[in-house]
């Protein structure tokens, strides 16, 4: 434990109010200096696609395998890989842009059960965050696509907040490619019979932000086709 976080629990023993405070203010440059690392770090990666999903996956499995070659085809495009830097789908993401001889980055995020960071990732392509807010804009700013695979809760944010900024125009938009339409079919019912159709949550546009695809070769076609559309060059 550092003296900073000895020094706050003692506070909150003593109901220290005015030093608890003054704590939070201090972590405001613990904050900053993780978001300079981030952008000093990643600002070189070059064109790349985010591959989201579980960490819980298993290698040989059928989503395993489809984050893989999804990756490995992106290298072949000229694409990087940013995954989480874990394992699961993590793993898969960045072995698939390993074996495809492409930019491996991995964006990992320090956890009370200490997730490690998996041995795909290229050795100057790391980068350990404290924080999931600042990790999120590092996904967000530095990627040209998101593809997402089955996972849980952390994958649904993920998800979700893309699609918010984007709908919202915080972002400019870029594709946002759900992959394994067995895993997704369901939600994207209930968006379209619920938060659509039934309560009027949001408009028909909205569901033009994402597509549900089954195989690598349709995630990478859609962000190829996108990015000729739109005549936008990839990456900033």
């Amino acid at each position: 434990m550092s003296n900073s976080e000895d020094k706050i629990k003692r506070a909150f023993k003593k109901k220290n109010w005015n030093e608890i405070k003054t704590y939070d203010s201090w972590k405001i440059f613990k904050i900053i200096s993780e978001f300079v690392e981030g952008f000093e770090k990643l600002a070189r990666i070059g064109p790349c696609v985010s591959i989201f999903g579980s960490a819980r996956t298993e290698p040989g499995t059928k989503y395993y395998i489809l984050a893989e070659e999804t990756a490995f085809q992106l290298t072949q495009h000229g694409y990087g890989v940013i995954t989480g830097g874990g394992p699961g789908i993590m793993e898969a993401g960045n072995l698939g842009a390993k074996r495809g001889k492409g930019r491996s980055v991995g964006i990992n995020i320090d956890l009370p059960f200490e997730q490690e960071p998996n041995l795909f990732i290229d050795s100057d392509k790391l980068i350990t965050f404290d924080h999931f807010f600042i990790r999120k804009v590092m996904f967000m700013k530095y990627a040209q696509g998101f593809i997402i695979l089955p996972g849980g809760f952390g994958t649904f944010d993920e998800l979700f907040e893309a699609l918010t900024l984007i709908q919202t125009e915080k972002i400019g938009r870029f594709p946002i490619i759900m992959a394994g339409k067995e895993y997704w079919e369901g939600l994207v019912k209930w968006i379209k019979e619920v938060m659509l159709a039934g309560e009027k949550n949001i408009s028909p546009e909205d569901l033009d932000l994402f597509r549900v695809v089954d195989t690598a070769e349709e995630a990478v076609n859609t962000i190829n086709q996108f990015y000729s559309k739109y005549m936008l060059s990839p990456n900033f």
